[in-house]
C-alpha cells in the first residue's frame, strides 16, 4: 500500500494549521506565556498597546511581552495572530 503525495502533503497542512489554531487559542484564552508572537499585517501594528516591549523583530513579525490583557491590546492594535513565545521549545528569532 502506499500513500498518495497529495494525500499526504494535504495531511500534514492539516495538521499544521489546526497546531496552529490551538496555539492561537491557547494564547487568547490564556495569555499564559512570557511574550507573545505577533505576526503583523503589510502596514505594521498601528500602535503598540503601553506597557509593551519589544523584544525582536522579523519581516512578518515581531515578539514583544507585556502585563494583563496583551492578547487583546495586540488583536485590537491590528495583529493578525498572536502565538505564544518565550516557551521552551519556542523558535528563536533574530533579536534587534
Amino acid at each position: 500500500m502506499t500513500i498518495d503525495g497529495r494525500l499526504w502533503a494535504a495531511g500534514l497542512t492539516l495538521v499544521l494549521l489546526g497546531w496552529i489554531g490551538v496555539l492561537a487559542l491557547v494564547m487568547r484564552l490564556s495569555g499564559a506565556a512570557p511574550a507573545a508572537l505577533v505576526i503583523v499585517p503589510p502596514g505594521g501594528l498601528a500602535d503598540l498597546p503601553a506597557g509593551v516591549a519589544v523584544l525582536s523583530r522579523g519581516p512578518f513579525s515581531v515578539t514583544v511581552s507585556g502585563g494583563a490583557g496583551l492578547v487583546a491590546a495586540l488583536y485590537g492594535a491590528g495583529a493578525l495572530l498572536v502565538l505564544p513565545a518565550g516557551l521552551t521549545g519556542c523558535l528563536p528569532q533574530d533579536a534587534g
